[in-house]
């Protein structure tokens, strides 16, 4: 009787489900590309309000806005638009006191984005503070609120911006056209580098001229120095800044560089270097540097240097001025940080490091040592954490899931649930048929253990069959998450009846370093095999899954991964192939950057070595035989076009049944609207083509063996 009514109560829970479920609808790209956006909060130093930015999107580019918002961290009132510029805002950093806001905008008659101020105790509109020719970005008080530093790029030879005037209308008027280098790297992402270079500046509040503290300086003449776009931060004294740069960039191309972190006096001078060795040898990496609410630690990310290509990001906390070294603070297992910020007493620092799947929260010591996870979410992520208060911590962060876009939320460093305090998109979310990602895990043929994600399509009927879709993440080095994804939706992929499959391959990050690092000289064969032996673990596990039906993609790594599995296995009906490498050599040669590969395959491309020779994709065209779709953006210079060219003459050399769409204003990604839009219709279009819709097929039946 006990039983009977059991199984009564599972039956009326599992016919409540499909209720709910009736009452939502499919995703469309509609849905996915006009959903709220919202960015990452930035606490204000008392704790009581933070701001964040809010994309309202729209398939045409100029009708797309971004404003900041301001949200109490009590959750005592709803979250208010603070500005209605038509441009968006960026680089957001509170006042010491908390009553302004600096913020890079572009906004009137503004030819380059410039530091603005509201003064949200004064009300009315932001003022405008700098009026750079070259522009300024990532602005940040100084401790007594009187500066502003910010970062602008300027020609190397300028002192100052009547010189960055007569260089730029100097190359405006040059009769030629030509990018002239000496050294590496030439390229990143989608832009060709030009001459110019990011340097500090300080200038009054009230009123005065820009000040470039790196103007004729040895540093900025040395022809490795980068610095990064992070700007600096003020030394407790508000007597200087400190910021992290690379002086040996320049040698990319045979060598791995590292940058350091450097001080420079508020009037400008000489930099004096804090960390590292005194020859531009690589060496540890330092960044972000931080000081604590006591101004007594400086906390800064650290990524060691060795023989790896992939070393995981710690932090190290040194005493301020001695810059003695108090700890390192570790993640278990080697995991990587992925974002942090110390607490008001200084003793402690708040972080966040992916963890299978999902992202956590952490608390380390300024004693250093391993950091304690505090607070993970159900399922999903915490990410852009955020500290601030005048005495107890105040967290902030954004919160999202694969079936939540991302809102901001409060952390409780107890350890108590998280309290929401946005819901931008939460209602349009909640309209739309969305099954939670669920987890298994597996030992692969090498005894490691290999964490997978699986997603359910809309209208879920465990009775049909379905056929089954392998999502392969590129990097290799990031990892599937539980993630409200717009470039490849999990469940707008997955909106035509298709199970979709995340696996996280050997060489993902998330699961402690030596994971991560496995990779190392089979970059490949061993996560191919990861793929395609946690496809054949989710067949066998749900039942509901037509193993005679699957097709597989990817893109950037998972590109590489879709066309390898082109050159090893019939399995597949079909492939999606988007930025992805079919000839390693050429990849080396021609991508934006070069040494790590050379590192990661034993060796430079002319030595031959194994992995130049047997895991090379196009040394196997001759098994090239799955119909496959190849997208590639023109301006992608991290996977550049020549690759999906040679690619493209191969399959059509051995008479392949395939499809090449090219994106000429597209880099990396596919990140225009419209483009999105069309993207994501040729990759149903032709995944409906191999594998068709769901079928009513008994789900104890059995399955067509893959091949």
């Amino acid at each position: 009787m006990m039983m009977k009514r059991a199984l009564t109560a599972v039956f009326l829970l599992l016919l409540s489900f499909g209720a709910l479920a009736a009452d939502k609808r499919t995703i469309t790209h509609e849905d996915l590309w006009l959903m709220p956006r919202v960015g990452a909060p930035t606490v204000s130093p008392d704790g009581r309000q933070a701001v964040f930015a809010v994309t309202a999107p729209s398939y045409k580019k100029d009708e797309s806005a971004t404003h900041l918002w301001i949200v109490p961290t009590d959750g005592s009132a709803p979250a208010r638009r603070i500005t209605a510029s038509k441009s968006g805002e960026s680089g957001v950093a509170w006042s010491p006191d908390s009553r302004r806001l600096a913020f890079s905008a572009k906004r009137g008659d503004d030819k380059q984005a410039q530091i603005w101020i509201l003064d949200l105790a004064q009300g009315g509109e932001a003022q405008r503070l700098t009026s750079l020719s070259t522009g300024a970005a990532a602005p940040v008080f100084s401790p007594d609120g009187q500066r502003v530093a910010f970062t602008s790029r300027v020609y190397p030879s300028s002192a100052n911006d009547a010189d960055n005037e007569r260089l730029a209308k100097e190359e405006e008027e040059r009769k030629y056209k030509a990018r002239v280098y000496t050294g590496f790297p030439i390229r990143s992402w989608d832009k060709w580098l030009d001459e110019k270079q990011t340097r500090v500046f300080v200038q009054p509040v009230a009123g005065g001229e820009a000040r470039d503290l790196l103007a004729g300086s040895a540093l900025v003449k040395l022809p490795g120095f980068a610095l990064s776009d992070e700007g600096g931060v003020w030394t407790p004294d508000g007597k200087a800044l400190v910021f992290a740069a690379s002086r040996n960039r320049d040698r990319a191309a045979w060598s791995f560089t590292n940058s350091d972190l450097w001080q420079v006096g508020a009037d400008g001078g000489e930099p004096r270097r804090l960390t590292g060795r005194e020859a531009a040898d690589a060496a540890d990496s330092y960044g972000s540097p931080r000081f604590g609410g006591d101004g007594r630690t400086l906390f800064a990310s650290l990524t060691p240097r060795s023989d790896r290509v992939y070393n995981a990001t710690r932090l190290v906390a040194l005493e301020w001025p001695s810059l003695r070294e108090r700890g390192r603070i570790e993640l278990p297992d080697g995991r990587s940080v992925a974002g942090f910020d110390p607490a008001p007493n200084g003793r402690e620092i708040y972080l966040t490091a992916e963890d299978a799947g999902q992202e956590a929260l952490y608390r380390g010591s300024a004693g250093g040592g391993v950091a304690k996870r505090i607070a993970v979410p159900e399922r999903g992520l915490y990410t852009g954490v955020s500290v601030g208060g005048a005495r107890a911590p105040v967290i902030l962060a954004t919160y999202e899931s694969a079936t939540e876009p991302p809102e901001i939320v409060r952390l409780d460093p107890g350890g108590a649930p998280a309290r929401r305090l946005t819901a931008f998109a939460a209602a349009k979310a909640a309209a739309l048929d969305l099954a939670p990602a669920e987890h298994f895990w597996f030992d692969n043929a090498r005894g490691q253990r290999i964490h997978s994600m699986l997603v359910r399509p809309p209208g879920f009927d465990p009775a049909k069959k379905y056929p089954l879709l392998v999502l392969m993440h590129g990097g290799p080095h990031t990892m599937w998450r539980d993630q409200w994804v717009l470039r490849w939706n999990y469940h707008l992929l997955g909106a035509q009846g298709y199970v979709v499959l995340l696996t996280n391959y050997v060489g993902s990050t998330g699961f402690g370093e030596r994971f991560a690092q496995a990779i190392q000289g089979d970059p490949l064969k061993g996560p191919a095999d990861d793929i395609n032996a946690a496809a054949d673990e989710a067949i066998r596990r749900y039942a509901f899954i037509d193993g005679d039906r699957q097709c597989a993609g990817g893109a950037s790594y998972g590109g590489h991964l879709a066309n390898w599995l082109q050159g090893t296995t019939t399995r597949y009906r079909c492939l999606v192939s988007h930025a992805g490498l079919v000839n390693l050599e050429s990849q080396w040669g021609t991508s934006d950057i070069a040494y790590s590969r050379e590192v990661g395959n034993g060796g430079p491309v002319w030595e031959q070595g194994p992995v130049w020779r047997e895991q090379n994709p196009i040394r196997l065209a001759a098994q090239f035989k799955t119909p496959v779709l190849v997208t590639f953006g023109e301006r992608d210079f991290r996977v550049p076009l020549n690759n999906g060219l040679e690619y493209w003459a191969a399959l059509q050399r051995q008479q392949v049944e395939s499809r090449l769409i090219v994106f000429p204003d597209e880099n990396h990604w596919v990140l225009g609207g419209e483009n999105s839009r069309f993207f994501y219709k040729e990759v149903a279009d032709w995944l409906k083509r191999w594998l068709g819709p769901a079928e009513a097929k008994a789900a104890g039946s059995a399955a067509a063996p893959a091949a």
